[in-house]
């Protein structure tokens, strides 16, 4: 398989991109190096299955070509993170619906099959659960950039189904729930990285909001694993999957957590939210996803508990830091 990964030195392209090698497979990387990191793929430079290309998901005819020479395309360019989306809100929704429609088209174009990462934020506000694909979305106003991304991601799901439904592109939408592991920053609001990185140096664990909001994380393993699954199971397409852990904790628990499994003296300071994000900030208190159609299709179950998702990150975090590593020119 010829597979091409948009945000592939992301955290979860750069995972991705070691399992499909792995399989024997062709693959190519884009991503312009925003968020994504250099350093997550240069293990892999030399590979002779491997290519690295710097660009951006907005340049369409540099897409064009990338779409023409793979068979698949996992699209996971996209603004992350609760911060980057309020710091830069036109930047994320330019980035997240106009580099998705780009994808998409030359899909079309080409007759590729694509899955779209999409995310747990569809859900907005909506508190039941466990959630499963077809709940209610419940949003905030539009005026507040929070929602903005949900908005987006979307969007993003709503052209997928068209393009598979009025066009006959094979799509296949995937809903992530907190992915986490080694590679991933805490530089945008990822909350398990940036509380490891902070009870690593003894300082205080930012909690937001009080606390008792609840969350479910899954490894990245898991989640590559099952995107190779779904992007390669017929009946996935034209459909949308949750894929997350039901195993669900506190943040406030989160955090007690994680000065346990790093014996670290750091303590645990509650942070307003209109202090770590902005003014009429809203979060939710409990976001649960249901599995079961994943799982019924691929047989999907996390294979990691929350305590061994932590310990990963605390030791890919202990590692001493290779010399930077310089990518190669766009």
């Amino acid at each position: 398989m010829q597979a091409l990964i948009t945000g592939g030195a992301g955290f979860i392209g750069s995972h991705l991109a070691e399992r499909l090698l792995q399989d024997q497979h062709e693959v190519t990387l884009l991503d312009n190096l925003s968020t994504g990191r250099y350093e997550n793929i240069a293990h892999l430079d030399g590979h002779p299955r491997l290519r690295f290309v710097v660009g951006t998901i907005l340049n369409e005819s540099l897409v064009d070509k990338l779409v023409e020479r793979c068979e698949v395309v996992f699209h996971l360019a996209a603004a992350v993170g609760v911060e980057l989306i309020i710091q830069k809100p036109l930047d994320s929704l330019m980035t997240n619906i106009r580099g998705s429609e780009v994808v998409l088209e030359m899909a079309h174009r080409y007759r590729k099959k694509v899955l779209i990462a999409s995310t747990s934020e569809i859900y907005g506000k909506n508190i039941n659960g466990p959630l499963r694909e077809d709940t209610d979305r419940v949003l905030g106003s539009p005026l507040k950039s929070r929602w903005s991304y949900s908005t987006s991601k979307a969007v993003d799901e709503i052209l997928a189904y068209v393009y598979w439904k009025e066009k006959g592109v094979p799509t296949v939408i995937v809903r992530l729930f907190n992915t986490v592991g080694p590679r991933q920053s805490g530089a945008y609001g990822m909350v398990i990285p940036r509380f490891v990185s902070q009870a690593l140096k003894g300082e205080p664990l930012m909690v937001h909001g009080s606390g008792k909001q609840s969350r479910c994380f899954l490894h990245v393993t898991d989640v590559v694993n099952a995107l190779v699954k779904l992007i390669d199971h017929p009946k996935a397409v034209g459909d949308v999957f949750n894929l997350g852990s039901q195993e669900e904790v506190t943040i406030e628990a989160l955090a007690t957590l994680v000065i346990r499994l790093t014996n670290s003296s750091s303590r645990i300071v509650r942070v307003p939210y209109e202090e770590a994000y902005e003014e009429g900030f809203e979060d939710m208190p409990r976001r649960v996803p249901d599995t079961s159609k994943v799982r019924e299709l691929i047989g999907f179950r996390p294979t990691m508990h929350l305590e061994e998702i932590i310990q990963s990150v605390v030791e890919s975090m202990r590692q001493p830091l290779p010399t930077p590593a310089k990518p190669p020119s766009p």
